[in-house]
């Protein structure tokens, strides 16, 4: 027996031993069965890759609580102003509005499980492309007299970078306090001089979890900050899908790039600053003092407020690691559960754990109208592989699937009944819901809903109808890869 033999044997011996600690160590978390399979699966046939992918990959910091919020003062604002709301919800029941009875387990499971205040907002204004939400954007950034914090998976050195970047640094010269973040793998080629630039200026420009030990088991690789939240002077806010890119106001290499962001004035900015300063706490350790000029709505909020319009309640719910629930994946089944009419939902990735995938079947097969809208042409050629695996199993039981042709659709849209929508950053798959920092909004307001439904009527226009005959007899070669990528669904 050769020298290489005897160290092959042995290193075979090594990992033999690394994979089966490393199976009862997944088991012993006890996750999701599917999950737990495709891990132990990927460690056993991929020798010391597997076990790589999962240290970087596979690991639950949910609850470890490497991300703690404990101590944090809006983070004990959020409580104190949750708990408030739900004892004066429970036991005032006529402070709880007429027209929000219906929503009202889904109201308390937002409270309750994710602290998540009801706010009251004078105004809301939806954005159907990214050009239409960056110049609104940008012209909010431009009338800024106090502060500006611009939070942002993707950042990029072009055109609408720059053109962002420039007014940033302008505003900064104007004596505004101008406070970026950023992730750190979203933005990882975004040169270091765009990025002295800001800081040359005096603006605080933070990148998320930053990657410096590529190798180590404890890397936050894997949890990513995928939220997208501008607040201006703490009056105006913007949420959703759109990033700072030239893709998202021009399309890219994409005909047409859809999305879906939204502004809000009033008592729901305060949860938006209240998710950011939380990022910027994560980064640098450091907290605010809860001044009037970050909250203006300084007082913990009761259902009801003289003065703004009584139609426009919202919840913005935040999720990631440092949240004790998957709350965005709460409040997408709860919300899919309460349809009695129809769900539409438009996604760009379609990987849904088994609940959310039994719950728009039940909808569906129990007469519910449920349509799903996903990009015929993606820009993750795997994802949209495993996205495509779910298309047959959703037409048996009657879905509608939509392929939207004419471009790429990027929004992240629910709409139940016509009455109440969700709208934010998190995409229908698991790394949005089990293992990004997300945020989200939902609106109970039927005009609102009602555009939504509008804007997805309209988008059906541009779109291919998958019918289920049709569909099955797709090539051979397509369908193998969608069932090899949908093996890979946990982990992507």
């Amino acid at each position: 027996m050769t020298y290489w033999e005897v160290i092959s044997i042995i290193l075979y011996f090594v990992y033999f031993i690394l994979a089966i600690y490393a199976s009862f160590v997944i088991m012993y978390k006890k996750l999701d069965p599917v999950k737990s399979l495709s891990w132990i699966v990927v460690i056993l046939l991929l020798p010391y890759i597997g076990l790589i992918l999962y240290l970087f990959f596979g690991q639950n910091f949910r609850k470890t609580k490497i991300y703690n919020r404990k101590g944090v003062r809006d983070e004990r604002f959020r409580r104190l102003g949750s708990y408030k709301q739900l004892k004066d919800l429970n036991r005032n029941p006529e402070l709880f509005p007429a027209e929000l009875s219906k929503y009202r387990k889904l109201i308390n499971l937002n409270l309750k499980g994710n602290k998540s205040l009801l706010g009251v907002n004078s105004e809301i204004y939806l954005y159907f492309t990214g050009r239409e939400a960056l110049d609104s954007m940008y012209q909010c950034i431009s009338e800024a007299t106090q502060h500006i914090h611009l939070q942002s998976y993707i950042i990029e050195d072009d055109i609408t970078g720059n053109r962002f970047k420039n007014l940033l640094i302008e505003k900064a010269s104007e004596g505004v306090e101008v406070r970026v973040i950023y992730d750190d793998v979203g933005c990882w080629n975004l040169p270091a001089r765009f990025r002295d630039e800001f800081t040359e200026k005096g603006i605080e420009f933070l990148a998320f979890a930053p990657v410096k030990w590529f190798l180590s088991p404890l890397s936050k690789l894997n949890y990513r900050n995928h939220r997208k939240i501008l607040v201006v002077d703490g009056v105006s806010g913007f949420l959703g899908g759109v990033n700072i890119a030239d893709r998202y106001y021009n399309g890219g290499n994409f005909e047409e790039w859809r999305d879906t962001h939204m502004k809000i004035k009033g008592e729901s900015v305060a949860a938006l600053q209240s998710s950011f300063l939380l990022d910027r706490y994560f980064i640098i350790n450091q907290q605010f003092r809860r001044k009037k000029k970050y909250y203006p709505h300084l007082t913990l909020p009761d259902v009801r407020i003289d003065g703004l319009n009584p139609e426009y309640f919202s919840q913005i719910i935040t999720s990631g690691p440092d949240s004790d629930w998957a709350s965005i994946m709460q409040c997408y089944f709860a919300a899919i559960s309460k349809a009695t009419k129809h769900i539409y939902l438009i996604t760009p990735y379609f990987t849904p754990n088994e609940s959310l995938l039994n719950a728009l079947k039940i909808a569906a097969l129990g007469g519910v109208e449920v349509c799903l809208m996903l990009p015929q042409k993606s820009d993750s050629t795997i994802t949209h592989w495993c996205t495509l695996s779910y298309a047959t199993e959703m037409l048996e039981a009657g879905v509608k699937v939509y392929l939207f042709s004419k471009g790429f659709n990027h929004s992240k849209v629910i709409s139940i009944d016509g009455e109440f929508c969700i709208i934010g950053s998190a995409n229908f798959d698991n790394r949005s819901l089990e293992h990004n920092f997300e945020i989200t909004s939902i609106i109970y307001n039927k005009e609102i809903a009602g555009k939504l439904d509008e804007q997805f009527l309209r988008d059906t226009e541009k779109c291919i109808s998958l019918a289920g005959s049709k569909w099955a007899k797709r090539s051979i070669m397509n369908q193998v890869k969608e069932s090899f990528a949908r093996l890979l669904s946990p982990l992507l």
